[in-house]
């Protein structure tokens, strides 16, 4: 839900400038504004807004300061 922080793995480069994506145990993609200098990295988020779409669920987050 947006508010929420989970611990996210960081695996590769989103499809926008600084974008970093990560995957929940389910599957489910996380992007993560501002996460491409995470990328191989463990962090935590917050997230922002969570989509639903034809593919699952969609979730966008930004890095805990």
């Amino acid at each position: 839900l947006p508010g929420e922080s989970l611990p996210l793995k960081i695996i590769q480069e989103g499809k926008e400038i600084n974008q970093g994506v990560g995957y929940l145990d389910d599957g489910t993609m996380v992007v993560v504004e501002n996460g491409r200098r995470y990328l191989d990295q463990d962090v935590l988020v917050q997230v922002t807004k969570v989509l639903q779409t034809n593919a699952g669920r969609l979730i966008f987050a930004v890095p805990e300061a």
